[in-house]
């Protein structure tokens, strides 16, 4: 079954003196400011597109990691994983690198690298931004 999220902007005034709030609708979970300097420079408090793509590519490649590691036959007892999204003003988004730690018993570091470039590959998120540089950082605790 197909799930639909939903999340809005408002947007007031133009991009570089502008700001704005974006709310995730589907959660009902908050709502968050976002402005062009947030995105460029220092967040002070506020959110950027590249931070959501972050917190979102960080969730789905845990989800599809621990997929892949369970049907293999060893699930991971704990997998901790950064995205660090890269956004160049004038270029766009130019980057994405994931670093993944994981404990998980009766698996090798060699078929742990393996597995990880599969959910690297294989979450839904990675294939929505295929356009991008992907890259991965992946450590057997």
């Amino acid at each position: 079954m197909a799930a639909t999220r939903t999340a809005h902007t408002v947007w007031e005034g133009d991009l570089l003196k502008g700001s704005g709030t974006v709310t995730l609708d589907s959660s009902g979970i908050g709502s968050y400011e976002v402005s062009w300097p947030a995105r460029t420079e220092q967040p002070n408090g506020k959110t950027s597109p590249e931070e959501l793509i972050a917190a979102a590519h960080s969730s789905c490649f845990s989800m599809a990691f621990s997929h892949g590691l369970a049907g293999a036959g060893t699930p991971p007892t704990r997998l901790e994983t950064k995205a660090d999204v890269t956004f160049q003003p004038g270029e766009g988004i130019t980057g994405i690198h994931l670093t993944v730690r994981g404990e998980v018993p009766g698996l090798d570091a060699e078929g742990f690298q393996a597995a990880a470039e599969d959910a690297k590959k294989n979450c839904p998120v990675s294939q929505a931004l295929t356009g991008t540089t992907i890259t991965l950082t992946a450590e057997l605790a």
